[in-house]
This record gives structure tokens, C-alpha cells and sequence, in this order.
């Protein structure tokens, strides 16, 4: 199946995508190294990555309330923005901007809160929202902030730097795996920032 294909299986409508890339940091630096695999962990995040557990890890929210649920737990980028950055003189690979995972073939903005990722053999995320773009963007090369904000035909303003997660069934990641979406029942919540 190639990435960004539709079929029909069971209940549920899947888009395949996949998995390019996958990266963590045990300590919280902006940007992630790359790995051969993650593992995912129900209800913390990745296995060794600075941002994992069931509290808040983003310095900003702990700052604010350290007990509150962490929303923030999987990181993901659609590598197609990469693509989309080049074009604009920005040299970006994955794991740079801070993310978990770099997918394929998805249009990870477009789908609603509460869509589920089922990912390689057992894995699967639900997605809670968008990744606020911060100034670390800026200080990881000039003018990137600006470049992944973006405004729609009615003035809306677009954030493009990724989607947040959190992990309901644990497992492993590795580049290559196949990502299908199992989209929420009933009406579908737009992604807000988390």
C-alpha cells in the first residue's frame, strides 16, 4: 500500500501512511537524534525521551501547573513540511524541530482530535492536538518561527509545526512502519493547541 492510499477495513476508514524517521533526547534540548527505533509507552510516551510520563514535561507547562495530564507525550511532524521549508531556504531534517516521529503521505493538520495512529505491528497514538510553534524555532535558525505559521483563505492562522499525541497501546517504531488512521465516531473536533 503507498503512503497516502485509502481503503475500507472493518468499521473503520484507514489512510495509509508511514513512518520516515523516529527520534527522542533524554534531556530537553530543542532538537532530537535520530534512532534505528522508539518504543512507545501506554499512557508516559517514548521510552527514554525527555518528555515522557503522565504529568507535564514541556518546561512552559510545568512552569504553569506541574500536575496537570500530559497531552504532549508523542511528538509528530509530516515530512512533506520539510519539503515545503526547503523551498524557503531552510535545511530541515527530521528530529530537528523537536519531533518524535517524521511521517509520510499524511496530512496529519487535517485530522480531527481523537484520530488514532495505529502504528507498525502494535502501536497506537491518539492524537490531543497541535504543537504550539515557540521561539526555539527561531533560535534553531532565524525566521523559522514565521515559516511555520501560515494564514487560510478567511485569515485563520495555519500552525504547521507538527501534532501532539498521547500513547495508548505500547510498542515499537521503526522507519519504514505503515501508520493507519482510525478516525473518531461522531462529530469531528478541529486540532487545538495542547
Amino acid at each position: 500500500m503507498e503512503p497516502g492510499s485509502k481503503h475500507k477495513a472493518g468499521d473503520f476508514d484507514f489512510i495509509c501512511g508511514k513512518v520516515m524517521a523516529v527520534s527522542r533526547s533524554s534531556s530537553h534540548n530543542f532538537s532530537k537524534a535520530g534512532e534505528k527505533n522508539i518504543r512507545l509507552i501506554k499512557g508516559q510516551g517514548v521510552e527514554g525521551d525527555a518528555h515522557f510520563g503522565t504529568t507535564v514535561k514541556h518546561r512552559s507547562q510545568v512552569a504553569i501547573d506541574p500536575s496537570q495530564p500530559n497531552l504532549r507525550q508523542v511528538h509528530l511532524v509530516h515530512s512533506e513540511l520539510f519539503a515545503e521549508l526547503k523551498g524557503r531556504g531552510y535545511d530541515i531534517s527530521p528530529g530537528d524541530i523537536g519531533e518524535n516521529i517524521t511521517t509520510a503521505g499524511i496530512e496529519l493538520l487535517s485530522l480531527p482530535a481523537g484520530t488514532r495512529l495505529h502504528i507498525g505491528e502494535s502501536a497506537v497514538i491518539e492524537i490531543t492536538g497541535l504543537r504550539n510553534p515557540c521561539n526555539q524555532l527561531n533560535n534553531f535558525s532565524p525566521g523559522l518561527m514565521n515559516a511555520v505559521l501560515d494564514r487560510d483563505e478567511n485569515g485563520n492562522l495555519i500552525r504547521k509545526a507538527g501534532i501532539m499525541g498521547i500513547v495508548l497501546q505500547s510498542g515499537d517504531i521503526v522507519p519504514g512502519d505503515e501508520i493507519k488512521i482510525q478516525l473518531p465516531s461522531g462529530p469531528h473536533r478541529p486540532l487545538e493547541i495542547v
